[in-house]
């Protein structure tokens, strides 16, 4: 039972140094992207403290108290990289997509910078409850202050603009 309560120990150790060190015996250890050390660290904690849960209360011996930190330490450690790939996964595409297209046509806002006629000049609009400063054209010179709905997209950066007619 020692052995299983010392492999739990030493990866809670790993697991509060890999937290501490951020990355850093990532690099020491040169894991470059093929290994995760908190899943690792989740196997043997989870491998230790499981078999030596079943050693105590079963005392059926190593062999199977072995197989059960094993089946529970895998599937924490599948667990925690799924978890921890999905949140270091940097997939903004969906809203910036949403922002940038198609989802810019008919929002509102103010012009910030004056739009000569067929010139560029800037808009603030309200997209999502987000304020966002673009780029924007217009076919008729637009002054500062005045309220523009968005006509069309023209880049990732630029829309074409039109007055709000009252």
């Amino acid at each position: 039972m020692e052995w299983f309560l010392g492999l739990g120990t030493v990866g809670l150790i790993l697991l509060l140094l890999a937290l501490v060190l951020d990355g850093v015996l990532e690099g020491v250890l040169d894991l470059d992207g093929a290994f995760s050390l908190p899943a690792a660290t989740a196997f043997v904690s989870l491998l230790g403290f499981t078999g030596a849960i079943t050693l105590a209360v079963t005392g059926l011996g190593v062999a199977p108290a072995l197989g059960a930190g094993a089946v529970v330490g895998g599937g924490a450690a599948w667990v925690v990289l799924r978890v921890s790939r999905a949140l270091m996964r940097d997939d903004r595409s969906h809203t910036n997509a949403a922002q940038r297209d198609e989802g810019l046509v008919g929002a509102a806002g103010a012009v910030v910078t004056a739009i000569p006629g067929g010139g560029y000049g800037e808009v603030l609009l309200n997209v999502a409850g987000l304020r966002v400063k673009l780029t924007a054209s217009s076919a008729q010179a637009v002054p500062v202050g005045a309220e523009v709905w968005v006509a069309g997209v023209l880049s990732a950066t630029a829309v074409e603009v039109r007055p709000v007619e009252h």
